[in-house]
């Protein structure tokens, strides 16, 4: 087996704010694999999540590598790569006059071929199909740009992936995954979804969830409940519902074990009470349709109030608001009576916000008319 060795390749030393250092520098994307390698985003058997790069696209693949095998081909944008501790920089003896933010050297790269993937010292943040055509390809060598910061923290390596791609054609799904794994300050979308992606997080892998493992994720593909229909009823109780009591204000977090205690009795009350819908594939139950996670989260926050001034309901009372309920909903078959004119067949109802705030506002003025009071009910705004 070969001895480790040490790539040494000329590079551009640039310091960014206070404390960031970026590294530019040219490379045979062939050497890549070598001291490379891609962190797949998975789960461990502690359901913490590893990684943070897609599956390669080999579409897309191939259609690079025809380019790159084509006469005369040109890859103008960098690849980024993350390096641990092990890769250093020394600059040159002798700087030439320019800014004071940049200098440059040596960046010296551990190459040690019996070495298994997850033990190199990079890995590759953006640039992963390019870097996987190279390889591929029928060709020689072909040097590429490489941009790159040298870190241990793989929050770090995670938070710079989802800025690099958040503005790219990437699963949403994958972003709002990796979220809750973050702190650094993120674009306002994205910092506005981490906290309800926390929440979806534990009600995804808590075994005391009725969602436990049945929101379809990245790490979930086989969950039966789509991730941005549990998102949006998140965000919308947590913007005016039941769990804005529990939100700070001032940070736009909150009282998580309380949020997850209500959402968790809640939701083991729909489950328990139209068990036939429950767990079911969106086409064959609309409870766990998009319609239908959405609608009956606002008939959560519509249960939730009657009990505002004594805590959080148990279980036991969530059934027995939700039981009269049982009558009028057609989650899997029959016709939903919406009114005159409006009947709808069970699996008819789609998940725009038209039916949204149809379904929404049926199943509250239900609630309504056959568990709460009139003077005490205020309609939630559904739309």
């Amino acid at each position: 087996m070969p001895d480790a060795t040490v790539l040494r390749l000329p590079a551009l030393e640039i310091r960014q704010g206070r404390d960031r250092v970026l590294y530019s520098f040219a490379v045979d994307g062939k050497l890549l694999p070598q001291f490379t390698t891609i962190s797949r985003v998975h789960r461990n058997s502690d359901h913490e999540i590893r990684g943070y790069q897609r599956p390669e696209v080999i579409s897309h693949i191939g259609e690079i590598r025809t380019y790159l095998e084509s006469e005369d081909p040109m890859i103008p944008n960098s690849i980024v790569v993350a390096f641990d501790g092990r890769v250093t920089f020394e600059p040159a003896d002798v700087q030439p006059l320019g800014p004071g933010y940049s200098r440059f050297g040596v960046l010296c790269i551990p190459m040690d071929p019996s070495l298994p993937d997850e033990q190199k010292p990079g890995w590759i943040v953006d640039g992963q199909q390019r870097s996987a055509a190279i390889r591929e390809a029928q060709i020689d060598r072909f040097p590429i740009n490489v941009t790159a910061f040298v870190t241990d923290n793989a929050q770090e390596q995670v938070e710079q992936f989802i800025l690099v791609n958040s503005t790219k054609p990437l699963p949403k799904g994958l972003i709002y995954e990796l979220l809750p794994g973050t702190e650094s300050r993120l674009p306002s979308p994205l910092q506005r979804r981490r906290f309800p992606a926390l929440l979806l997080e534990r009600l995804n892998l808590d075994e005391d969830s009725p969602f436990f493992g049945m929101i379809q994720t990245p790490t979930n593909p086989d969950g039966v409940v789509k991730d941005n229909s549990v998102l949006r009823m998140l965000e919308n109780s947590l913007t005016e519902g039941a769990l804005h009591r529990f939100r700070d204000p001032r940070t736009g977090r909150g009282d998580v074990e309380s949020m997850l205690t209500l959402l968790k009795r809640f939701w083991t009350a729909v489950a328990d009470t139209f068990p036939e819908a429950w767990g079911e594939k969106p086409r064959d139950s609309r409870l766990m349709h998009g319609a239908g996670i959405v609608s009956v989260g606002f008939l959560m926050d519509a249960a939730a109030e009657r009990y505002l001034d004594d805590g959080i309901p148990d279980t036991a009372n969530f059934r027995a608001e939700l039981d009269p309920l049982r009558q009028v909903c057609r989650w899997t078959s029959g016709y939903w009576d919406f009114g005159p004119g409006l009947q709808r067949k069970w699996n008819e109802v789609q998940n725009t916000s038209k039916d949204i705030m149809l379904l929404a506002d049926y199943l509250l003025e239900e609630y309504r008319e056959r568990v709460w009071s009139p003077t005490r009910f205020r309609k939630l705004g559904a739309g």
